[in-house]
């Protein structure tokens, strides 16, 4: 099952550091089989809000996201986003092609006291 990679970035630096890493973090995603779904276009906000810009990378599965996130070439470049940008950073599980709603509110109500 697909694992995701979601980053809500909340400023938009253009520093030169920032212009490296995006430079680099293609090479670092290819060994792990991932890719960008979302990169930075800005969110169009229906409810609430949404300072910042949204990136969007997905893997075959968490254990490979963690291994990207972990592995030493990405770990080399990271301080070079995190010095300049503020954000939020989290792996995932996507759901299957047979997810069902309705199962899963069945199976919340089922838990309630």
């Amino acid at each position: 099952m697909p694992a995701y990679g979601l980053a809500h970035l909340r400023s938009r630096r253009h520093h030169p550091d920032v212009l490296e890493y995006l430079r680099r973090i293609q090479d670092t995603l290819d060994p792990f089989r991932g890719r960008f779904v979302l990169h930075g276009p800005p969110a169009e906000v229906l409810e609430g809000s949404w300072p910042g810009s949204v990136v969007l990378i997905e893997f075959p599965d968490l254990d490979t996201a963690r291994a990207w996130y972990a592995s030493p070439a990405y770990q080399a470049i990271l301080r070079l986003r995190t010095d300049h940008i503020q954000g939020d950073v989290v792996l995932a599980d996507g759901v299957g092609p047979d997810y069902d709603p309705a199962a899963r509110a069945e199976k919340l109500r089922a838990e309630l006291p």
